[in-house]
């Protein structure tokens, strides 16, 4: 589901963030993907929210450790720093890589 933006213009980065994180919470959708410049604005704000774990995601190493490690649920990319061709792996390998369990369920818990 696409959440916006639609065109463009200018837009506050955090609206976007708050919108994916309260409907993944409500309608339990298990699986975010945002975008912004840099992404550092939208991680800072989606982790803001109860059961979001959201990375930063630069390159495929960084995006399956988020996964295999963080299970994290959201995952950012920053439009001015990826070039299209490895965010478009980058997503790929977000939804293709499992949570490992075991010791990183411990450091979960304690986030």
């Amino acid at each position: 589901m696409d959440l916006g933006t639609n065109n463009k213009n200018s837009v506050d980065y955090p609206d976007f963030a708050h919108l994916l994180a309260k409907k993944m919470n409500r309608e339990k959708n298990n699986i975010g993907i945002l975008v912004c410049g840099s992404g550092e604005g939208m991680i800072m704000t989606a982790n803001k929210h109860r059961n979001i774990r959201a990375a930063l995601c630069y390159d495929i190493k960084s995006t399956k450790l988020s996964r295999m490690h963080n299970n994290a649920n959201v995952m950012a990319l920053g439009s001015r720093l990826t070039k299209k061709s490895l965010a478009l792996k980058c997503v790929s390998t977000f939804l293709k890589t499992n949570f490992e369990g075991g010791r990183h369920l411990k450091r979960i818990k304690k986030i």
